[in-house]
C-alpha cells in the first residue's frame, strides 16, 4: 500500500517544477531587452565545448582552451565580416532598389508567355505592373525599416558594441566552467528523481547538440555551395542570394524556397530569353537539395534528433513573437527539450492505468471490494 507521502511529494514535486518553469518564462520576459548578449555567450559556449574538451584532453589547460578557442573564432569573425560585410551590403542596397524594376520585367515575361491565355478569358490579360511595381516597392521598404528597427529597435541589443564585447566575455567564462557548472547543477538534482532527471537532460542534449550544431553546419556549407553557384552561373547578387538561402535553411524547407524564388525571379529578369542561364540557377538549387538530402543531412544532423519540421516553425514563430531576437536563439534548444518532455510525458501515460485501463499489479478495486 502506497503511503500518502508519496502522492504529496508527486504533488509537491509537480508543483515546485511548474512554478520553476513560470518563474523562468517570467524572467525571460521581464529581461528579454538585456538577455541577447548573455544568451549568445551561452550558445556560442555551448556549440564550442566540445572543442574545449578535446584541447583538454591534449594536456592543455581549460582556461587555455578557451582562450585559444574564442581568440580563433573571433578572428575568423572579424576577417569574414570585413571582407564580406561591405560586399553583401552593396548587393542588399541594390537589390532592394532594382527589385520593382525585376518584378516588372519577370511580369512583362510572364504575360508575354501566356498569352494564348487571351483567347480563353476573351480579352486582354490585366497589365498591373505599376501598381505591383508600387507594391513591392513599399515592400522593400518596409523590409527595410523592419530590419532597422529589429537592429536599433528597443534595448534589444543595447548596443553593438555591448554585443561585441559582453558575448565574448561571457563565452570565455562558460567554456572554462563548463564541466563545474554542469557538475553543480548535477549535484542540485531531487535524489530519488536524480536518474530520470540525468535520462532526460542526456535525451535533450542530444536532440539540441544533433540539431543546433548539425544544422549550423550544414546552412554554412550550403550557403557556401549555393553562393558560388549563382556567382559562377552569372546571377546579379548570387552572393548575397545564396548566403541567404543557405542561413535561413535553418527554418526546413524554407530557406531554399526563398532562395529559389527570388534566384529564379532575378535570373528571369537579367537573362531572359536565356533558358541555359535560367536552367544555370534551378540547377544549383536542385543540387544543393539533392547534397542536402542524401549527404549533409543524414550525416551531419541524422535522423533522431525528433524536431518535426512544422513544430520546429511554430516554435520559431512563438518564441520570436513573445521574446524577439533572443526568442529566436532560445526556440530551438526549448522546441527540443519541450519536445523531449512531451515524448515522456506520453510515455509515461501509455504505462498508466489512464491508457491501459488495468490496474498496477498489487491494487485491488476498492468499489469492487466493497
Amino acid at each position: 500500500m502506497d503511503s500518502p507521502r508519496s502522492g504529496i511529494s508527486l504533488q509537491r514535486q509537480a508543483l515546485f517544477w511548474g512554478a520553476g518553469a513560470v518563474a523562468v518564462i517570467l524572467i525571460l520576459f521581464v529581461l528579454k531587452d538585456v538577455l541577447l548578449p548573455f544568451v549568445a555567450g551561452f550558445a556560442l559556449a555551448y556549440l564550442l565545448d566540445p572543442l574545449a574538451d578535446r584541447l583538454t584532453r591534449t594536456g592543455i589547460s581549460r582556461t587555455l582552451a578557451a582562450l585559444i578557442i574564442l581568440v580563433g573564432f573571433t578572428v575568423l569573425l572579424i576577417v569574414i565580416g570585413a571582407t564580406m560585410a561591405p560586399l553583401l551590403a552593396d548587393q542588399f542596397t541594390a537589390l532592394m532598389r532594382d527589385l520593382p524594376g525585376y518584378f516588372d520585367r519577370v511580369q512583362s515575361v510572364l504575360i508575354e508567355q501566356l498569352g494564348w491565355l487571351r483567347g480563353l478569358l476573351g480579352g486582354e490579360l490585366p497589365t498591373v505592373q505599376g501598381s505591383v511595381g508600387q507594391i513591392v516597392s513599399q515592400g522593400a521598404n518596409w523590409l527595410v525599416t523592419a530590419l532597422s528597427g529589429l537592429w536599433a529597435g528597443g534595448s534589444a541589443l543595447i548596443s553593438v558594441a555591448s554585443l561585441l564585447v559582453v558575448t565574448p566575455v561571457v563565452a570565455f567564462y562558460m567554456l572554462v566552467d563548463w564541466d563545474r557548472m554542469v557538475n553543480s547543477i548535477d549535484s542540485w538534482l531531487p535524489l530519488q528523481s536524480r536518474d530520470t532527471i540525468r535520462a532526460l537532460a542526456r535525451d535533450m542534449n542530444r536532440a539540441v547538440a544533433g540539431f543546433v550544431r548539425g544544422q549550423a553546419i550544414v546552412c554554412i556549407l550550403l550557403g557556401v555551395m549555393y553562393a558560388l553557384g549563382l556567382t559562377l552561373v552569372g546571377l546579379n547578387f548570387g552572393l548575397l542570394i545564396g548566403l541567404v538561402a543557405g542561413i535561413i535553411g535553418f527554418i526546413p524547407y524554407v530557406g531554399t524556397l526563398t532562395g529559389l524564388l527570388v534566384g529564379t525571379g532575378v535570373a528571369i529578369a537579367q537573362f531572359w530569353p536565356d533558358y541555359i542561364s535560367i536552367g544555370g540557377v534551378l540547377a544549383v538549387f536542385a543540387v544543393g537539395q539533392f547534397v542536402e538530402g542524401n549527404i549533409l543531412q543524414p550525416n551531419l544532423v541524422g535522423r533522431q534528433v525528433g524536431l518535426h519540421p512544422v513544430w520546429l516553425m511554430f516554435a520559431l514563430l512563438a518564441f520570436g513573437s513573445l521574446f524577439g531576437f533572443v526568442g529566436l536563439l532560445l526556440a530551438v534548444p526549448l522546441a527540443a527539450a519541450i519536445g523531449v518532455l512531451i515524448r515522456f510525458a506520453l510515455a509515461r501515460y501509455k504505462e498508466s492505468v489512464l491508457y491501459t485501463g488495468a490496474l498496477p499489479p498489487g491494487k485491488t478495486d476498492r468499489k469492487r471490494k466493497a
